[in-house]
């Protein structure tokens, strides 16, 4: 870790990873992994978070934000929250393995 960021911050960075068939289909080509993070979430912090808990080498991350969808229940409207998503890179020989629950 190149900069000193708070141990606290950086548990609350990640909220969750995204398993999909996209973020399968990343892990196996690209090395990549797929987090939701917290929606003020930067990349070093992203990049500091991943490091610290998996005990990997992150090569880059990469951010995106996707907007809530509309959604209608009858008469009323309503709208899903907007997440924001990184995608991380790791470093060649680096893998997380969710399903056993830690790095492998």
């Amino acid at each position: 870790m190149s900069k000193n960021f708070n141990q606290e911050r950086l548990l609350q960075v990640l909220v969750a990873p995204q398993i999909s068939e996209k973020a399968t289909m990343l892990a196996d080509k690209n090395e990549q992994v797929v987090f939701i993070v917290a929606p003020d979430a930067t990349k070093p912090e992203v990049k500091a978070a991943v490091e610290l808990l998996f005990k990997v080498d992150v090569k880059s991350v990469q951010i995106a934000n996707l907007k809530g969808k509309e959604k209608r229940f009858g008469r009323s409207i309503g709208r899903r929250n907007d997440i924001r998503k990184a995608f991380v890179c790791l470093k060649p020989g680096q893998e997380i393995n969710f399903v056993e629950g830690g790095a492998a």
